[in-house]
Order: C-alpha cells, then structure tokens, then sequence
C-alpha cells in the first residue's frame, strides 16, 4: 500500500493551522487525527499518522497554533497559546477533514499524545459521540492542578499574581496559559465523550502522575458504563515513551482501532 503525504491548511480566527495529510488511495476513508504535545510538533507524532494510513484512514498531524517551540508551521504567539485556543485548533482541523471529498464524517478518531491528549479528550467531549474513537497518551490532566500549585513543568509562578510572560524552559508563555485552566477541573471537561476510549500511561511518569490516568478511566467508566473503555500501564514507562515502550503502546493501539 502506497501511503502519500501532503500538505494541508485551515484557519481559525484567522491563525493558519498547518499540518500533513497521510493516505492511500480510496474513497470515504476513515478520518484519524494525531495531535502532538506541550513544545513539541507534528514531527513527534507523525508515526502514528503513518500508522492509521497504513490501515486505511486518511490520517493528520498539524502543529498548533502558538503550540511549539521549534520547527512549527502554524501562525500564532506561543504566549498566546493556552489549551483552549489548542481546542479552537483542533476543531478547526476536524471540521476542515470532515469537509473532503474522500474522508468519512461518521468515522473519526482523535489521538493526542500528553498535552495534546488533554486537548483530545476536551474536544472530543465537545462533540460527544460524533468522535467514533480516542485515543489518549500519558494525557497532561494534570495541567489544571499544576497551576493552581504554581508550578508547571519548567515554570515556577504566584497563581495569585500571575506575570504577563510566564518562562517555561525555552518556551515563553503568556498569562492566558495559567489563567485559562486555573478554574478549570479535568474531569468534568473531559467527561461528556460518549465512546471507546483507549488510555496508555507509563507508571514512571514524572511530568503527570499515573494517578490522573487511572481516574480519568473511573470517570469514563462511571459517565457511560456501556462503551468499551481499555486502560494499559507500562510498567517503568515514562512520559514520551521510549522506543522499547511506544512498541507496545502501539501494539495497544492496533488492537483497539481494529476493534468495532
């Protein structure tokens, strides 16, 4: 199977959001969307793309508006850049892909890989069961709580009396990143999505706790216990897996997306 890869743009509020298409030939393709985490870029995750292509959905990546620190396509002021406005992007790409000629609306899956996977899982709460699949990797629900404690990765903060630039590491942030989430529970955002749900988590993950996992899989247990809900831990995984673990995370992910 021939996978190609092109080029695609959208605008939200006037940002450009751009991003790669990767597809075999064919027609009402099933749509996967793969979006990448905190300073990170589509580069990151564009081996799960090739990965849904190569099962035969039309798969996307795209860098966030303001999202990265190097090599980012996309417009936008990483100091403008919050999880909200990552959302705006992400229905923007999934609006743009359901228009095509060769993809299939009723059909989607949204994976995210950490921050990328909190803003997956609000998106697709959003839009409740018009997301098929989601596919959720060592998801940042943390962010909310890292917050309110003044301390974001990187970044050390008065939640309080928040600066206008906030420095995390080579990433400059504006307040509107911690001011956005400070109010905000994880749970109750994420909880709306009403299908199958994939969630891998390393248990040596320092950047966001196993523990926000495993109540991420109670809370979409408990708000629609007829779905298929599948929860793995890699034992001493940490956040970015390594090769070895992302192997088999993946081996998770075919089993669960050629699954009815």
């Amino acid at each position: 199977m021939e996978i190609r890869k092109s080029r695609f743009s959208c605008v939200r509020e006037g940002l450009t959001i751009r991003g790669n298409e990767y597809r075999a030939n064919g027609e009402k393709q099933p749509i996967a969307i793969v979006s990448h985490g905190f300073m990170a870029n589509q580069g990151t995750v564009k081996h799960y793309a090739k990965f849904f292509a190569e099962r035969g959905y039309a798969a996307y990546t795209f860098d966030f508006n303001g999202g990265c620190v190097f090599l980012g396509k996309s417009d936008g002021k990483t100091t403008e850049m919050s999880v909200n406005t990552e959302v705006q992007d992400l229905l923007a790409v999934i609006e743009y892909v359901c228009r095509l000629p060769y993809t299939d609306e009723s059909n989607i899956v949204l994976m995210g890989c950490s921050q990328g996977g909190f803003v997956s899982a609000i998106a697709a709460a959003k839009l409740k069961d018009k997301i098929k699949k989601l596919v959720l990797f060592y998801p940042a629900l943390c962010i909310p709580d890292d917050a309110r404690s003044g301390q974001m990765m990187f970044a050390k903060f008065d939640p309080q009396k928040l600066p206008d630039i906030v420095k995390c590491g080579p990433m400059k942030l504006g307040r509107c990143y911690v001011e956005s989430v400070l109010n905000m529970d994880s749970y109750e955002e994420i909880k709306g999505y009403e299908n199958d749900v994939l969630l891998v988590h390393g248990t040596a993950d320092r950047i966001v706790d196993v523990k926000y996992a495993r109540e991420a899989v109670r809370v979409y247990q408990k708000a629609y216990s007829i779905r298929n809900v599948e929860y793995y831990e890699i034992e001493k995984g940490a956040h970015m897996f390594s090769k070895k673990h992302d192997k088999i995370a993946m081996q998770y992910l075919d089993k669960f997306c050629t699954s009815k």
